[in-house]
């Protein structure tokens, strides 16, 4: 962190190490979606009112009864006409009903022939179908890709036979189900939190639902397309107890601050030789998010590095063993020269053991928005001034998100800053990361928790007018991440 605002020559933000290591680090900072109806129509009484006749012994003209006579007649074809129009539009619907649902109920249509078939009988090993499709589509449906979107962590499952994501019916949802779903997210059942219902959004029309019918076979060959969702409700699935701290921030601070413990959870320390090379984020017992220029060339050997966690102080670290690192992925896209794809993640030999002090924080969610100047906090060991030496207490500032096509205007960064990035930062300079600040958490809070919305990328100098920090945008990310927790779970 630094809270001076200086004028030096114009260069890249590279992080803070050693002689031995200053060939190896680059910049730092960067920017960023049955009814059950009957299946016959009600009928309808029809009748032709009767008008009683009898004897009296009262004569009665023969002009009144004419006029009494005719205005009964009109009465009943009027009521006739009424009755057959209702009888005609009911009709209508039920003939343009069955025509577009052809299975009612819990029933499951074939495909393209209007085939009917019981849930029970979908993957049971027979053909049902005239195409086969009630088997046929086992291999697909095992759709794989699970997603959760929004502050609300509704679970989503795509469908390749459809190309297209639906939220999960909570009917007969329960936790064994969430915690297949967590592990296909490359969570561990371990830290399985909890799934519940909440209100279906109004965008949804379509839903997965469970057939229970189906017994002894794959999740996602369980679920079936449907128009309803009896409960109302769609899972809402945390796999991780994630974005808590236990302590309270201030709502803004200019230049930095130190941390207190507990404060930043998430934030770890990462050691090559006993010393600070880059920050990180905790994101699982196991998985660490950082920056890949943190771990280019040489320092891309998982076994060099260590990993501290729930420590503040530089000086405590050196006195202890830190964690193995037992593997290092870079994104594919990194470009070292643009940043480009800046995010890496390091597996742990060991996971992590939580506690108040060490405790991950939440991954932004497909269809989450932030917007420009959403207050975030940065967090790092990083130098307090340009070339200077890490820090050894943990600093934390507050800084507000830029817009990126602001950041692109011609006196900021011209254009460099690329859909992967986000700006983060005052353009009057004075609050930024620095060197050793790399990979470390750029996070705001929402809905009550913290969530990361980017790695600590690359900038021009520290603090400098028009010069705001850049990150890896984590909203980008986040796809990338799950699926390379999952192949390597």
């Amino acid at each position: 962190m630094t809270s001076t605002v200086r004028l030096p020559p114009y260069y890249e933000n590279h992080g803070f190490q050693p002689e031995n290591f200053s060939s190896a680090r680059q910049p730092v900072g960067a920017n960023a979606y049955p009814q059950y109806l009957s299946t016959k129509a009600p009928s309808v009484p029809s009748y032709v009112p009767r008008v009683a006749t009898y004897q009296s012994s009262t004569p009665v003209a023969h002009s009144s009864r004419r006029t009494c006579t005719s205005s009964i007649k009109k009465v009943i074809i009027i009521i006739s006409s009424v009755l057959i129009v209702i009888c005609c539009i009911i009709a209508a619907f039920f003939i343009w009903y069955f025509v577009e649902n052809r299975c009612l109920g819990s029933l499951i249509e074939c495909g393209s022939s209007g085939t009917c078939v019981l849930p029970s009988q979908w993957c049971d090993g027979v053909s049902h179908c005239p195409n086969g499709e009630d088997e046929n589509r086992c291999g697909l449906f095992p759709f794989m890709v699970v997603r959760l979107s929004g502050p609300n962590f509704i679970l989503e499952v795509y469908s390749p036979v459809s190309e297209s994501w639906y939220p999960v019916c909570q009917d007969d949802w329960n936790d064994d189900y969430g915690k297949i779903a967590c592990q296909d997210m490359g969570y561990s059942a371990d830290t399985y939190y909890y799934s519940q219902g909440i209100a279906t959004g109004v965008g949804f029309k379509s839903f997965l639902k469970l057939n229970t019918s189906a017994e002894n076979i794959d999740l996602y060959k369980k679920l079936y397309v449907s128009d309803f969702c009896v409960s109302g409700n769609v899972v809402s699935l945390r796999c991780i107890k994630c974005g808590l701290s236990t302590k309270n921030v201030m709502s803004r601070i200019v230049g930095g601050s130190i941390a207190s413990l507990g404060q930043w959870p998430w934030q770890v320390s990462l050691h090559v030789q006993g010393v600070h090379i880059c920050g990180g984020s905790i994101i699982a017992p196991g998985w660490i998010v950082t920056a890949a220029h943190c771990v280019e060339g040489q320092l891309s050997d998982p076994y060099r590095w260590r990993v501290y966690a729930g420590i503040l102080n530089q000086n405590e670290m050196f006195l202890k063993m830190g964690h193995r690192v037992q593997q290092i992925i870079s994104h594919p896209g990194y470009d070292a020269d643009s940043k480009d794809n800046d995010v890496a993640l390091m597996k742990l030999e060991v996971p992590l053991t939580f506690t108040d002090n060490i405790r991950p924080v939440c991954l932004p969610n497909p269809g989450m928005t932030f917007q420009s100047d959403q207050q975030c906090w940065i967090s790092g060991w990083g130098a307090e001034y340009p070339g200077g030496k890490t820090s050894n207490n943990l600093n934390y500032a507050t800084v507000p998100l830029i817009e990126r096509s602001r950041c692109n205007f011609i006196d900021i960064y011209n254009g460099i800053v690329l859909p992967t990035m986000i700006c983060a930062g005052f353009l009057k300079g004075g609050v930024d990361s620095c060197q050793g600040d790399s990979g470390g958490p750029l996070v705001t809070y929402e809905n009550s928790l913290w969530w990361l919305l980017g790695d600590t990328s690359w900038g021009t100098g520290c603090a400098s007018p028009n010069r705001p920090g850049v990150y890896g945008n984590m909203t980008v990310f986040t796809e990338w991440i799950y699926k390379n927790m999952q192949a390597n779970r």
